[in-house]
């Protein structure tokens, strides 16, 4: 099943919907429950792509921690002012077997699922975390070697780093997994990357992940990099996501790996074989809502570009409806949307909810629909069907001064979209708190020859504009602060 050049991907916490459905059956819910309409609701919004957060097995070790840990329980209690043990199921990502979680049916469930989900056009993306296991993993009876292991001097000098764990006949210090610049997290034990045996574990239970699924999302793929690795452990570890991609690509060809990543370091993963890596860079530069560093943002190569994965919220962000005001909200997801890339939405972002769900609930708490976000994602997500989006050409467009002085059109941010010699769109924004002005170069040869319709996707704005002054000067916009259009050009 071949996928369009700039796909949509859907994230869905497994554990909260199946709360949810099982509300509504009163029993608890499998990934069999799932209902068909559901997945049609989802298909009609024309996703390529359905991420299941959370999957795996975990363990009864790490839910203790989630639960007993203060800072933790404190944020929980946020979000569900109501809360109780049983909201708590321990974080997704301390993983102790890449098989699917019995409360979700197993293995078996998600096939069926998968296959439901394939019948519909869609493919599968799972959880894949290099970095770390969960407390209690079986590994650490079998194979202690694969892990990082302290003395303790480090657990008496670190002891938000390192642990102390009976085993069968013994007690040894392990380190919790972290990323350098916090403490661990303490419900998982890092994976020790200098170890062989330890990278081959890992690429097999990457390989056997893609025998259940069309890809993954690496969590923290940067965290086991050589370089990174030796600056937080102080020792050195071979490179492991080349031979990892290999292996995967050799099981299952046309596998799509998708990295968490931060610190600058996309192009080094997309180096190393992968074919999206998050696009954090942007996503901050829209939360500081200034015009230029958005716009300079979209300098850098297609070959770089198309290989992004552009988000306005995941499970780890504040919401956008949150973060976003109204206005900055749809300006901000107008551009993310229409630039080239991987176009990742996230469960409630599309309804406007306002509450984060931390990846250790398997609960949400009530939030009304938010109808205006709604209906404007509903237009976004029917627009972006279009084969123009999904395969077209994009460009970057100039903006220049609409009169000597007119500073205003640095707020502009702009592209054009063709599919072949009929479709074209400009996709204008001013991403201000002030009205703006400018000319926008528009980069089509043939503007001359006719008059031009500028029909907007988002309101019931249309113009007709002579093709020899947009072919001279550029289209003239005056847009309110924080407007976007999506303009369809039809030749008069």
């Amino acid at each position: 099943m071949s996928s369009p050049r700039f796909p949509s991907l859907y994230q869905i916490n497994t554990r909260v919907w199946l709360t949810e459905r099982s509300r509504t059956l009163q029993r608890r819910a499998t990934l069999d429950d799932i209902p068909d309409a559901e997945l049609d609701r989802l298909a009609a919004c024309g996703f390529d792509w359905i991420w299941l957060l959370s999957v795996w097995q975990t363990g009864p070790e790490a839910q203790q921690v989630s639960r007993s840990n203060p800072e933790w329980r404190r944020e929980f209690e946020r979000t569900l002012p109501d809360l109780s043990d049983d909201d708590i199921a321990g974080s997704g990502f301390a993983i102790t077997a890449y098989a699917v979680h019995r409360d979700l049916g197993g293995d078996a469930a998600l096939a069926r699922l998968r296959e439901r989900l394939r019948r519909r056009g869609f493919k599968l993306m799972l959880d894949f975390v290099p970095n770390h296991m969960g407390l209690g993993h079986p590994w650490l009876e079998s194979h202690a070697d694969y892990f990082v292991q302290g003395t303790d001097a480090d657990l008496t000098r670190e002891p938000q780093n390192y642990i102390r764990v009976r085993r069968r006949g013994d007690e040894r210090v392990f380190a919790y997994g972290r990323d350098p610049y916090f403490s661990g997290w303490p419900d998982t034990l890092q994976l020790d990357y200098s170890n062989p045996a330890t990278q081959q574990a890992m690429i097999g239970e990457l390989t056997k992940i893609a025998g259940q699924c069309d890809g993954v999302r690496c969590d923290m793929a940067m965290l086991v990099l050589p370089d990174i690795f030796e600056r937080t452990w102080g020792r050195r570890a071979p490179h492991f996501w080349p031979a990892a991609i290999q292996a995967v690509r050799e099981s299952a060809p046309g596998f799509r790996l998708m990295a968490e990543v931060y610190w600058d370091l996309e192009w080094s993963l997309q180096q190393l074989g992968f074919d999206n890596t998050y696009d954090k860079r942007l996503y901050d530069r829209l939360h500081a809502r200034q015009a230029r560093p958005v716009r300079e943002h979209f300098l850098a190569g297609m070959d770089f570009q198309e290989k992004l994965a552009r988000f306005l919220e995941n499970h780890d962000e504040p919401r956008a409806a949150a973060t976003f005001p109204p206005g900055v909200h749809e300006a901000a997801a107008v551009i993310t949307s229409f630039c080239p890339g991987l176009r990742f939405f996230h469960q409630g972002q599309l309804e406007g909810r306002t509450i984060r769900i931390s990846p250790h609930l398997i609960r949400a708490p009530h939030e009304p629909v938010n109808q205006h976000i709604a209906d404007f994602y509903e237009r976004l997500l029917e627009t972006l069907c279009e084969t123009m989006y999904r395969d077209g050409f994009w460009r970057l467009l100039d903006c220049t001064p609409a009169w000597e002085a007119n500073w205003t059109h640095d707020n502009f941010v702009a592209f054009s979209w063709e599919d072949g010699a009929e479709a074209r769109t400009l996709v204008a924004v001013n991403y201000a708190e002030t009205p703006s002005q400018c000319f926008v170069r528009l980069p089509f040869t043939d503007l001359a020859e006719t008059q031009w319709r500028f029909t907007d996707c988002f309101s019931a704005d249309d113009y007709v504009r002579n093709g020899r002054d947009l072919h001279d000067r550029g289209l003239y916009l005056d847009m309110r602060p924080w407007q976007a259009a999506v303009y369809v050009l039809r030749p008069e």
